[in-house]
């Protein structure tokens, strides 16, 4: 069966700028209030692949033979900490004060979904903050959008300018897809 539809299930506009980039026609389709809890066992290196996959199979009975869906989920983590999207300013500003002078590891896990074909993979990259001072976080918090974040930030906002010292990995992944990672996955589906 030939694919000849592709959704990406995201209303992340970094992550729709990054699919374009890699000039794949596609549609934009969020089914609201999608259950993103995962179980209190799993590790916290597996929950990316574990959201992506099931964000995807709720598009199961609504999508054609002939469709691809692509889901993703990104998580900050932090000595074995989970950081996903602040719930409020306040949460914000905790979360980039504990990575602040730290290295912590940014991890998208996506899901290529079909009706008769899965593919699940991850993309880790290291991020080390420098020291940032509290005027540095209620600039960021107050001037940008950390609370569709994970970790409160955007490393291609003002925060990566000024607190990214060091990366290791797929810059794009942190941004929230690891579209060199994509591509090559998308090929081989």
């Amino acid at each position: 069966m030939k694919l000849s539809k592709i959704i990406l299930a995201s209303n992340s506009p970094r992550r729709q700028e990054l699919l374009k980039g890699l000039d794949i026609p596609f549609e934009i389709k969020v089914l609201p209030d999608l259950d993103e809890s995962y179980p209190d066992t799993l590790d916290v290196n597996d929950i990316p692949e574990y959201l992506a996959r099931k964000k995807a199979e709720a598009y199961d009975s609504i999508i054609d033979e002939d469709t691809l869906v692509i889901t993703a989920d990104t998580l900050v983590i932090l000595n074995g900490k989970v950081y996903g999207k602040p719930k409020d300013i306040v949460e914000a500003k905790q979360m980039l004060g504990d990575l602040s002078g730290k290295t912590h590891e940014v991890i998208t896990g996506v899901c290529l979904y079909s009706k008769d074909k899965r593919k699940t993979f991850s993309s880790v990259s290291e991020v080390r903050f420098a020291q940032l001072d509290e005027a540095d976080i209620d600039y960021y918090v107050n001037h940008y959008k950390p609370l569709d974040k994970a970790g409160a930030y955007g490393v291609q906002e003002w925060i990566g300018y000024v607190g990214v010292e060091y990366i290791a990995g797929s810059y794009f992944n942190i941004m929230g897809l690891p579209v060199q990672k994509l591509s090559k996955e998308l090929k081989a589906f």
